[in-house]
């Protein structure tokens, strides 16, 4: 495909879903029938255009690769414009392969997963529209239509996880989420009202060309504010509270949106402002910190969850923390974070639609301590949510080794006291996610049967049980892909930078023994406690301080209560009851006055022609006087 081809068709691929959201929406029930083909239809086209141009792409020297769409001007304000363009280069195309290829075994999944929902062809129309949003974000060429992007996201994924808005947890989970990515949004708007003040531009180009004149302090203020933003839709602390809610939305809405796409979309946002980040180090330090602390946030968080979706929510939470962290250690880790991120995609996206076949064969229930012994009933999902799971514990050769391991080698090599505590906080979170885990996997495919007397588990139809199996394949095969002969950091170095070279503490195949050590560690502690032991039904009360508080996610909707919401409501109450004691008699004055002057004014609007011509002559009398004197002066 040639360059300028390749740009002129750049718009089809976010275009064509948005096409098919749009089109449903407004076609209503009389594609209630076949509007679900259409959309997965269409998903499939934009995959085909992102594969063929990613063929293109790698035929052509590293200086040719980047590919802009025709542009034309979006806004302009006096010096100030913005065009309206899209940007495919490496770095991009990663997020359209993942964004186009997953989103279509999504699609097809939801076929039938969706089969008897009466609201189906609108599902898959806010699919396409998320799909569409998320492709807009990744290619923009400028962050005002990245943020365009952004938003379109956040109300395609306020969409679908109120889907089934008839649930009041729905509803309410589907407003947590949109209020918490709002602030983050308001550091997104901060971040470009800073850049159009010191830039005079919001363009990719423009904004990275003046960055190495500009002060630190600026970037600084800028990168912290675009992490604000990263952190609101990425679920990072201190913004992870809703991550756990959202489940309440349909499973594959989930696998889409919280495991491959939209919560990655902080990752993607720092990685594309690494030339800002670079010369901003207390603000790289702070998305270690980040990174570090949400790491082990959501890993102690998953410990504790009974609800299968929501323990796989909490991992993501971490595992985003990995890639957030790899992003924070600059050229050292930006392609490490990006390979994590793609594996994670797979495997992540794989786990959840494997939880999502395990409720369509269970009635919809969610509590893993009613599954056990699932494994003999569904072979299909048993084996592919097998090798996601050893996929996210990081086993060779699966995805997750390669990439998590590259990270915590990247996070030891940052070097003295700062690198020894990222190192052990990366084998750490390692090795309880291996114990996380496998309690996910033992309490739902091996032990007693728990099931409800109605329960009668099944395999999940063909539509189904096939994206499973490609996801399981990519869980097996991305990793190494990836990461033989540096081929993903090669790929990406022309835009993100090559990784310095830098000697750790530790060599890489010791880290690699230690890291594995922990790991199993990790899965057999779990193994003692709920393989070799019975699992009740019921979650025990007699559990340690720690448990009790993972169980209520450490207490993060506690603290938004006691230190955001509940001053908010006071200052509000105190308010009214000022306005209503003091300031509530002023507006009611100055009514009273109104009502009085109208009383009087009413008088001369009688109806009679001759009190409206003595008026008008009154009128034409004093305006002449009027203009006499002023003329005799």
């Amino acid at each position: 495909m040639s360059h300028d081809l390749s740009g002129a068709l750049l718009w089809l691929i976010p275009g064509l879903p948005a096409l098919g959201a749009l089109f449903l929406l407004l076609a209503g029930r009389r594609t209630d029938r076949w509007g679900h083909l259409l959309a997965t239809g269409l998903a499939a086209v934009a995959a085909v255009l992102g594969i063929a141009m990613w063929i293109g792409m790698i035929g052509r020297d590293d200086a040719s690769r980047t590919v802009t769409s025709g542009s034309y001007r979006w806004i302009t304000a006096g010096s100030f414009s913005v065009d309206a363009s899209l940007r495919l280069d490496q770095l991009s195309m990663c997020f359209v392969l993942l964004i186009t290829v997953v989103g279509t075994l999504i699609h097809i999944y939801s076929i039938g997963y969706m089969a008897d929902d009466p609201g189906r062809r609108r599902f898959f129309a806010y699919l396409n529209l998320f799909v569409a949003a998320m492709l807009l974000l990744v290619l923009a060429d400028s962050y005002l239509g990245l943020y365009f992007g952004w938003e379109g996201v956040g109300l395609a994924s306020y969409l679908l996880i109120g889907f089934w808005q008839h649930k009041p947890s729905a509803a309410t989970a589907a407003k947590k989420a949109f209020v918490m990515n709002r602030v983050g949004d308001i550091g997104m708007v901060i971040a470009l009202a800073i850049m159009f003040a010191t830039f005079g531009s919001v363009s990719f180009d423009g904004v990275f060309s003046g960055a190495a004149g500009t002060s630190e302090a600026t970037l600084t203020a800028i990168c912290f504010m675009l992490l604000l933003g990263a952190c609101a839709k990425s679920a990072q602390v201190p913004l992870q509270a809703w991550l756990g809610d959202a489940m309440e939305g349909p499973t594959p809405v989930s696998a889409l949106i919280h495991a491959a796409t939209m919560v990655t979309a902080g990752v993607y946002l720092i990685t594309r402002s690494a030339p800002l980040f670079d010369l901003a180090p207390n603000a790289q330090t702070g998305v270690l910190v980040i990174g570090a602390v949400t790491l082990l946030f959501g890993a102690i968080i998953g410990c504790a969850k009974d609800d299968i979706k929501k323990a796989l929510a909490a991992s993501t939470m971490s595992q985003i923390g990995y890639m957030v962290l790899a992003a924070g250690l600059g050229p050292a880790g930006y392609a490490f974070a990006i390979m994590h991120l793609l594996t994670h995609g797979f495997f992540k996206a794989g786990l959840f639609l494997g939880s999502g076949s395990v409720m369509h064969a269970m009635n919809d229930e969610t509590d893993m301590r009613r599954y056990g012994g699932l494994r003999a009933v569904m072979p299909i999902t048993f084996v592919t949510f097998g090798l996601g799971y050893l996929a996210i514990i990081g086993v060779p050769p699966f995805a997750g080794f390669y990439s998590k391991d590259r990270i915590i080698e990247a996070a030891f090599g940052d070097g003295g006291l700062r690198g020894w505590l990222l190192g052990i906080v990366t084998v750490l979170g390692a090795g309880i996610t291996a114990f996380y885990m496998t309690r996910v996997m033992i309490m739902t495919f091996f032990g007693d049967r728990r099931w409800q007397p109605e329960s009668k588990p099944h395999e999940a139809p063909r539509s189904m049980t096939w994206p499973m199996i490609v996801l399981a394949v990519g869980s097996v095969l991305s990793g190494g892909l990836l990461a033989i002969g540096g081929t993903l950091a090669d790929f990406l170095a022309p835009v993100v930078g090559s990784a310095p070279e830098s000697a750790g503490p530790l060599p890489a195949w010791a880290i690699t023994v230690v890291v594995l050590a922990v790991v199993v560690v990790g899965a057999a502690i779990a193994w003692r406690r709920y393989g070799r032991a019975e699992v009740p039904t019921t979650a025990p009360d007699d559990v340690s301080a720690l448990t009790v508080a993972a169980r209520a996610d450490l207490y993060g909707d506690a603290f938004n209560e006691r230190v955001f919401a509940g001053p908010g409501q006071q200052l509000t109450a105190a308010l009214v009851d000022v306005e209503d004691r003091g300031l509530g008699a002023v507006p009611a004055e100055i009514g009273a006055g109104v009502t009085a002057l109208s009383r009087v004014s009413r008088g001369a609007q009688n109806g009679f022609v001759r009190s409206y011509a003595l008026s008008i002559l009154a009128g034409t009398v004093v305006v002449t006087a009027l203009t006499l004197v002023v003329s005799a002066l």
